[in-house]
């Protein structure tokens, strides 16, 4: 199996530590245990990552793209069910 060698600081490392179930548990372990926080990916994740990094679009662009945002809430994609299917 291929290995990575990282650095970490100590409060880190204290963290990681502390984390193990024994003094047996191997860090990569540990590691895959761990529970990462994911973030959302959507447009109104978007555009707050684009409204704190000005830079990143113009304002043409994030208007665009928040009046995508509302037609989208407005117009929610149609579910599929038994009862809408089309008999032959």
């Amino acid at each position: 199996m291929a290995t990575k060698t990282i650095s970490i600081d100590m409060e880190a490392y204290e963290r990681l530590r502390s984390a193990r179930l024994s003094e047996k548990e191997s860090f990569p372990k540990v590691i895959h245990r761990a529970m990462w926080e994911s973030k959302k990916k959507t447009c109104g994740a978007l555009l707050s990552g684009l409204r704190e990094d000005s830079r990143s679009a113009s304002n043409e662009v994030l208007r665009k793209l928040e009046e995508a945002q509302v037609w989208d809430a407005e117009h929610p994609p149609q579910s599929f069910q038994e009862d809408d299917r089309e008999t032959p």
